[in-house]
């Protein structure tokens, strides 16, 4: 059979049966007729025209970041397993030449569709035992990104995923290297019950696949025991997040990721999921205890390789013009950050970094607050933004600490230094809007602002700056909204919180509106295709937790040696239920606990009598939830409290409660607030 040409691609055909052996039926015929009359920079639009799983995973820019920081100038690449070419394009802008491997004839004509410009692809169509033998064995990268799973479907034998690679290692220069992208059988996802990607059963992997033939993924440990038995002795791991098909983070054991870092785990874009726990707050637990690699969704191996590169961040949810690559990279002396614009559109936006480095030097000359240079550097025509790479840590990890612990005080003392160095000299010159707590190093006394890639140039204060660091970071981090953020916020806007948290909302959605492009974010994209994800529901508490616990004070503050359960309380009846509290001599304070689950309370009555008068005091409450409305409060974690003030106790006093209480899943409650 003669080879084809799509535009400059060809595609080989002197292996093809003549026939596809798989395919996801119409949905390529819709694909290949998106791509024989759309350019890629129609992909974004087209998506959300669209919003079905296949164009998105198909066609989405994000998929490319598992192998865009790779450096493959100049190298000869093999790509096995190409599919639609969702990775190709970006091979192919990088590497001298790009050699595909593909079984099907309907993919690889929707890759060389959409790279039809490209005139250093060729793409080899039918099995890949057939092909195999036609291929060079020279090639500086092989990529298998999400297809040593399969190796079971086209190789055999009782080892085939080893086989496989011992095959490939055949194809590689001297020095050259395969890079594998897989799924982790034991990743945090599949035990917070995300289906197993490939099967679309529950705890698949996690049980050993109890089918045994098939697809097959493994933990980090199987994965380099495959590699070893098939001859690779250098082997070099990476941590993409929140998995390897729509990587944003990528940790190295070099940098492994932070407490409160791993914010973007409900990532199933293809089939509703269960949300058995909360995997943010798993992954800070893992975190600390140095476990990451074992839980990580994924990894990306490289085989007979190294990088310098310890961590990248991709920005590529952006508008062109802003898209961007944060990288830790280098060794020792040589350790830096650089940035560079994932298009060239993005070239002038990486420049700006200079003159926003001299406005802010300027603004901040004498001050304590010292701000990180930088330097560009040019890869041919691009720019690159290099950095000093600071050692200490982020504000925003001591933050979390902080809150994490209940240690308001100490926060709030940080907090106060905080605003104290964010005062430029010149309030009237043009804002930095990258005061965010991540974006401050914090070493002893030296504080130091790493990134500023936005500015606003109409100006602003810095209690306005402040207030959005706060805004900023209470929307990526619901479970921290208590009262030590809450007393900082009150202090800042003594004339209305409510009415200047409105402007920050609406400053910052056009914000994100001009960064974006207007276009969807990713969590946008996946609500939109309508893949739920299914909470457990919350079984109601039994025996002493189904009871309203209350504490009493006289003066020392709550603890539990003074506290009991009203017993005659059942916390979860469907119309609610009434009690009447008898405080004991000289009690000057009460504390309802409802229960010990995250829940919705309403408040119908707290009436406290006292010689024949009656004082009602539900609106003279406190409470560590949100007001959602008039007496109705959500409580988001396990230790739901109501606190409130009462004259000092005499005998006969009491406290008639009338409440009624919901208990909702802790995510549910997150988002609610």
């Amino acid at each position: 059979m003669d080879n084809e040409y799509i535009g400059k691609v060809c595609l080989d055909l002197s292996m093809y049966s003549g026939r596809d052996l798989y395919s996801d039926g119409a949905v390529e015929d819709e694909l290949l007729e998106l791509v024989k009359n759309n350019e890629e920079s129609a992909f974004p639009e087209l998506i959300e025209k669209h919003l079905s799983w296949p164009v998105f995973y198909h066609l989405s820019a994000q998929r490319t970041n598992i192998v865009e920081w790779l450096s493959l100038e100049g190298k000869k690449v093999l790509e096995v397993g190409s599919g639609c070419g969702a990775i190709t394009g970006m091979l192919a802008r990088k590497a001298k030449e790009v050699t595909c491997v593909e079984l099907s004839k309907k993919r690889s004509m929707i890759n060389a569709y959409r790279h039809k410009d490209r005139d250093n692809i060729v793409i080899h169509v039918g099995n890949f035992q057939d092909i195999e033998d036609t291929l060079d064995r020279d090639y500086d990268y092989i990529m298998l990104i999400g297809v040593l799973e399969y190796a079971d479907s086209y190789i055999g034998g009782s080892a085939p995923q080893e086989q496989f690679l011992k095959c490939l290692k055949g194809h590689l220069k001297e020095d050259g290297c395969i890079a594998v992208a897989i799924e982790n059988r034991y990743g945090l996802k599949y035990f917070a019950g995300a289906s197993e990607d490939h099967t679309g059963r529950y705890f698949d992997g996690i049980e050993n696949y109890p089918e045994r033939k098939g697809v097959r993924t493994f933990g980090i440990e199987g994965l380099r025991k495959t590699a070893k038995k098939a001859g690779f002795d250098k082997i070099s791991e990476y941590y993409p997040y929140p998995d390897y098909k729509f990587t944003s983070m990528i940790f190295s054991p070099e940098r492994l990721p932070e407490k409160g870092e791993l914010k973007t785990n409900i990532c199933n874009y293809d089939r509703e999921r269960m949300l058995i726990f909360d995997e943010a707050k798993a992954y800070d637990g893992i975190c600390e205890d140095g476990s990451f690699r074992t839980f990580s969704n994924s990894y990306l191996l490289l085989l007979n390789g190294e990088s310098d590169t310890a961590y990248v961040r991709y920005s590529s949810d952006r508008d062109p013009k802003y898209a961007i690559s944060t990288r830790i990279c280098g060794y020792e002396a040589d350790k830096r950050v650089e940035k560079r614009a994932l298009y060239k559109e993005g070239d002038e936006h990486i420049k700006k970094l200079l003159s926003n480095m001299e406005t802010l030097k300027k603004q901040y000359d004498g001050s304590k607050l010292a701000v990180n240079e930088v330097k560009l550097k040019y890869e041919g025509e691009r720019p690159v933004a290099v950095f000093e790479y600071l050692s200490g840590k982020t504000l925003e990890a001591r933050v979390e600490k902080l809150l994490s612990e209940g240690n308001e005080d100490a926060f709030c003392d940080l907090f106060d230094e905080y605003l104290k160095r964010i005062v430029p000299a010149d309030e009237s010159a043009p804002v930095c809007r990258d005061m965010i707590f991540s974006n401050i190093i914090k070493d002893k006394d030296s504080w130091t602002l790493i990134d500023y890639e936005w500015m606003n140039e109409e100006g602003g204060s810095a209690e306005l700056s402040a207030m959005r660091t706060l805004y900023c970071y209470s929307l990526e981090h619901p479970g921290r909204n208590i009262s030590g953020l809450a007393r900082i916020k009150k202090r800042l806007n003594k004339d209305g919180m409510s009415a200047l948290f409105r402007k920050i909302n609406e400053e910052e959605a056009a914000f994100q509106k001009k960064v974006t492009g207007g276009r969807l974010a990713l969590s946008e994209i996946r609500q939109k295709l309508g893949y739920p994800v299914k909470e457990l529901m919350v079984s109601k508490s039994t025996g002493p937790a189904s009871y309203l616990q209350v504490y009493e004070d006289i003066g020392a503050g709550f603890s539990e040696e003074r506290s009991y359960m009203d017993k005659t309380t059942d916390l979860y009846c469907e119309d609610g239920f009434k009690t009447v509290l008898s405080p004991g001599r000289n009690v000057k304070g009460l504390r309802l606990d409802p229960g010990m689950n995250p829940c919705l309370v309403r408040i119908d009555r707290l009436t406290y009598v006292s010689g024949g008068d009656k004082k009602e005091l539900k609106n003279k409450i406190k409470v560590n939830g949100k007001r959602v409305a008039r007496d109705c409060y959500v409580f988001a974690d396990n230790d739901p409290q109501i606190m409130l003030k009462i004259p000092a106790a005499k005998e006969g006093d009491v406290l008639e409660v009338c409440m009624c209480v919901t208990a909702i899943p802790g995510a549910s409650a997150r988002t609610i607030v």
